[in-house]
């Protein structure tokens, strides 16, 4: 049986006992993925929505970098206490925020706005569990607390996970990543690297 991803009770119980997950690449790997064309030229001042955050240890990577105004965002309570526990642990204190929220409806509530650059591993696939509908009021969602000229940077296993007609954004793959084979004559897969840009 399949793991529902879209559902919170899903994300409670496994949180309760989750203290650390990368989801499809580490936060470093990912971070080098997006650094060229989107992270060297982002201002460290620059606000930064995490949606989706878990028990990813992506934005202490963005602390190292100098961005501090980062807002790490699930709707699971534990993560946010996980973040931050992370966050202290790794720094000594907390200066990021962790706000709970689901990102299907209330972002722009949960979060200042603004944001310059949204960064989403898998969330956007977890999302799409519950359907189109589900996926297309995330857009929406972040649509809502991005800056007109911020990116939406999302990690999917999928590569049509934005092909929905309509979205308040322009679309572009950044990079195809292959995954590791356990055999030479394994087919070939990848994780998509999107840039999602306000229309």
């Amino acid at each position: 049986m399949a793991a529902d991803f879209e559902q919170q009770s899903y994300w409670h119980y496994r949180f309760r006992s989750e203290t650390a997950f990368e989801w499809l690449l580490s936060s470093v790997d990912f971070l080098q993925l997006i650094d060229r064309p989107v992270l060297a030229t982002l201002p460290r001042s620059a606000p930064i929505l995490h949606v989706g955050a878990g028990t990813s240890d992506l934005h202490n990577h963005l602390r190292r970098r100098g961005f501090l105004d980062v807002t790490n965002v699930d709707y699971e309570p534990l993560a946010a206490d996980r973040g931050r526990e992370l966050e202290r642990r790794a720094f000594g204190d907390v200066r990021m925020q962790y706000t709970v929220a689901d990102a299907t409806r209330d972002l722009a509530g949960a979060a200042a706005g603004g944001f310059r650059l949204v960064l989403d591993k898998s969330t956007s696939d977890a999302v799409a569990c519950g359907g189109d509908e589900a996926l297309r009021r995330m857009c929406d969602s972040v649509r809502g607390c991005i800056a007109p000229d911020g990116a939406w940077i999302a990690l999917s296993f999928s590569a049509d996970r934005f092909r929905l007609s309509g979205l308040p954004f322009d679309v572009e793959v950044l990079a195809k990543v292959p995954t590791p084979k356990a055999r030479e004559t394994d087919p070939d897969v990848f994780y998509w690297c999107y840039c999602l840009r306000p229309r």
